[in-house]
């Protein structure tokens, strides 16, 4: 080897010795130490679950307490009342406009192909299936379908749909919002949608959730609409109609039956069960399996049955499903007791299979049998082997999805009109700003779920770390839940300016200590900093349920019980805060959060004073920016705030800080980019004008496109 050679090489073993020691890695993790709380990745959807399997505690000693047929009617009105407030207010019923687009003939029954609007330019794609032997008005049953792509063209649904037709029932098929012909994204250019099925209800469903309702409104709509065409037809007996349907179809099965009077047999598959089980194991599903504040309310799946007792009602489950048998079981017991204080002990039947989520051959002859019977047609229940349409046979619409064919509305659409509505209140509201502000902070509160701290329990000291420019300290924090938030607490050696920061983000403490350089470069500065985990990030997450990304469980829950992720953030927040001020008397406290977590900063600084300056990093601008985007960024929404659009909008809480000090870097909009400078005039002119009157008018700022590298420098000069 040369010489040169030899002075090269130690010259890069110099380099790579310093880089090392220049980004030494600290050790902030501490859960690998405290091993008895390794379940901690669990701690989000074990918190909110928490809470629904109190809900629902409380609910099963209610209906223990009722003894007798008026306590149970007493419930019913009651149920009825808080079933038709959760779901929200329905349309006025307009000209449905039906029309048949096609028709197909078969030797006992004949197919006509229909389309029909439950709301003006909402289309709905369907079938009616009627018998050919028929003895003046016969008995109609409305089949809504599970999640499958197809809808009702699935065979395994035919083979219900066109068994039933050979006994001698019409049958109305129609395609549930998001299946079938009724795609809500369909993109002409890959003949399909983006997303399945379960996906497209949860896309759009995350929406109408910030305005306050659930999805469900618009599958129950469409399936009272569809009723509205079934008795207007006349081959039907108005007063002879049913509703069956298959998973997602059981879960419309039950919503509708228990809202429609008109509907006098019902027979749910595969959805019936009782959500403790529920979430206990899958954890809830889809959005429009959902209701907002169902649990909170007091209720559960019992009550889709026994609130339209005495009518006949037929479970169907299967042992090896999702939507736990024991569930159903229970639920069936519970129901039994309303139909026998009725004198109707067989009005409620179950038949269940020893199979996974399915239509197996005994329950599609229960069902069978029981409309039969309760329909007044009797018959042979037994299931018979049919010839099954193609699907292309049963499409309504010349190119199989009405995006391609009509200029009709989506949900997004629908929802897209309610948000703007409500933005106009929120906008007029304003107007009378110490009012609105004052119900902001109140509805906030409300909305998601955050409880003022009353003990703060004892935090566990974990080791320390002594390094030239600063120590660090390690500690448990404890948390509103059965868990601790893992900290850690920067002392710088030198220079200490009695400020100490907190500071969290939603890809965790980790990444804050040894991926990005704003911690080591505050505590450089002279600030001391502490780093800790929210549930869903870090140490706290993901868990089982995948943590705050995961919003089918963890989302969904909270608003379920009628709560919200970003609440519990909040109160952990400010316990983060009174352990800071415990550690370190006299300092003041500024927080910094990044990502998701900024909504958590947000409602904390609302609710408490104890913060005295504001730093959020890529924070959402508004949910305005989610709402008016049909394709925004579904990571921004478990943070969000179910029901906010009833009150307020994030740049409301924004106005709240005022006059303490505050400042945005590199805010996003609702597809989680860069927010322009006209969004940052139009969404924050409210927060300004606030700020504005307070005389504190260069206290709120917004810096936008700065690099990863520059986020430290800039914070650093704003905090001067």
């Amino acid at each position: 080897m040369t010489n040169t050679s030899k002075k090269f090489l130690i010259y890069i073993t110099l380099l790579l010795i310093n880089f090392a020691v220049s980004f030494a890695q600290d050790d902030v993790n501490l859960f690998n130490y405290w091993k008895y709380y390794s379940d901690a990745e669990n701690a989000l959807y074990k918190t909110e679950s928490g809470l629904v399997l109190d809900q629902l505690n409380k609910r099963e000693k209610e209906i223990q307490k009722i003894q007798n047929l008026e306590e149970w009617q007493g419930r019913q009105a009651v149920v009825k009342e808080k079933l038709l407030k959760i779901i929200g207010p329905f349309p006025p019923k307009t000209p449905l406009n039906a029309k048949i687009t096609g028709k197909i003939k078969r030797p006992d029954f004949r197919v006509e192909k229909i389309m029909f609007e439950s709301i003006p330019g909402f289309y709905i794609t369907g079938a009616i299936f009627i018998p050919k032997k028929r003895k003046g008005k016969v008995p109609a049953i409305l089949f809504t379908s599970g999640h499958t792509e197809n809808s009702f063209r699935y065979k395994p649904f035919q083979q219900i749909i066109i068994n039933l037709v050979k006994k001698g029932f019409v049958v109305l098929a129609i395609d549930p919002v998001g299946q079938g012909e009724r795609s809500q994204y369909f993109d002409p250019a890959t003949g399909k949608s983006p997303y399945n099925s379960v996906a497209e209800h949860c896309y759009f469903g995350n929406q109408c959730f910030l305005s306050g309702y659930s999805p469900a409104k618009y599958f129950i709509w469409d399936g009272i609409r569809a009723i509205d065409y079934l008795v207007s037809r006349k081959e039907v007996d108005p007063k002879r109609i049913g509703i069956t349907g298959h998973s997602g179809g059981g879960t419309q099965t039950s919503y509708i039956a228990a809202i429609d009077n008109r509907i006098l047999a019902a027979v749910p598959e595969c959805f019936i069960t009782d959500l403790k089980y529920l979430i206990k194991s899958n954890g809830p599903q889809d959005a429009e399996q959902n209701l907002s504040g169902f649990t909170q309310a007091g209720l559960n799946h019992a009550d889709f049955i026994e609130v339209r007792a005495p009518k006949p009602t037929l479970i169907l489950s299967v042992t090896r499903d999702f939507f736990s048998i024991q569930g159903a079981r229970e639920t069936y017991a519970e129901t039994k007791e309303i139909y026998k204080a009725y004198g109707k002990d067989d009005y409620i039947q179950m038949s269940e299979s020893d199979t996974i989520h399915g239509t197996p051959l005994k329950n599609r002859e229960a069902r069978y049998a029981f409309f039969q019977k309760f329909l007044e047609l009797p018959g042979d229940p037994k299931d018979h082997q049919v010839q099954f349409f193609s699907e292309q046979e049963l499409w309504v619409t010349e190119t199989g999805q009405l995006a391609t064919s009509f200029e009709g509305k989506t949900v997004f659409d629908l929802n897209k009109d309610v948000a703007t509505k409500q933005l106009s209140e929120i906008k007029i509201s304003r107007n009378n700003e110490s009012t609105h502000l004052n119900e902001v902070r109140v509805n906030a509160k409300m909305l998601s779920g955050f409880k003022y701290l009353e003990t703060f329990g004892t935090s566990i000291f974990s080791g320390r770390y002594i390094n030239p420019d600063y120590e660090l300290e390690k500690y448990l924090i404890p948390g509103s839940g059965n868990y601790y938030l893992p900290a850690v607490l920067y002392k710088p050696a030198e220079n200490n300016k009695k400020k100490l920061i907190i500071l969290f983000s939603d890809k965790g403490k980790e990444w804050i200590a040894n991926d990005s350089p704003l911690a080591h470069s505050l505590v450089k500065q002279g600030y001391s900093v502490l780093l800790f985990d929210l549930p869903g990030t870090g140490e706290l997450g993901p868990g089982y349920m995948h943590g705050y990304d995961a919003y089918f469980p963890v989302w969904y829950t909270g608003i379920l019980a009628g709560t919200s992720i970003s609440g519990l953030w909040a109160e952990d927040i400010l316990r983060a805060v009174h352990f800071a001020k415990s550690q370190i008397p006299g300092n003041q406290i500024i927080g910094i959060s990044d990502g998701n977590t900024s909504t958590g900063l947000l409602l904390a600084s609302v609710f408490s004073t104890e913060i005295s300056q504001i730093i959020m990093i890529k924070p959402l601008i508004g949910y305005e920016q989610i709402l008016t985007n049909r394709f925004y960024k579904e990571k921004l929404i478990p943070s969000s705030i179910a029901g906010a659009l009833n009150s307020f909008d994030l740049p409301d809480l924004y106005a709240l800080l005022a006059p303490r000090k505050a400042l945005l870097v590199n805010p996003v909009n609702g597809t989680n980019k860069p927010v322009t400078k006209k969004e940052i005039d139009t969404s924050l002119s409210f927060v300004h004008k606030i700020y504005t009157e307070t005389n504190v008018q260069n206290q709120f700022n917004t810096i936008t496109d700065l690099e990863i590298s520059e986020i430290a420098n800039q914070i650093l000069t704003w905090l001067k």
